[in-house]
């Protein structure tokens, strides 16, 4: 059974890469069971779309920008 911190270390290894299966099992079963994790979880997920969405408009304003 992963502690938080190993979870958290998946969490955020998950981001960036697809976890094995069996890391994939026990990231589930922890944060079946841990409220914290779960939050970190979809805190990370919305920091990462946040910044990915802010990317993409910047790049869509230097975009307009350079057609003028």
């Amino acid at each position: 059974m992963l502690n938080c911190k190993e979870a958290t270390h998946l969490v955020s290894e998950g981001l960036d890469r697809s976890l094995t299966l069996p890391e994939k099992i026990q990231l589930e079963m922890h944060l079946a069971m841990c409220k914290g994790c779960r939050n970190l979880k979809s805190q990370m997920s919305f920091l990462r779309q946040a910044c990915k969405s802010y990317l993409a408009q910047e790049k869509g304003q230097t975009d307009s920008t350079r057609s003028r």
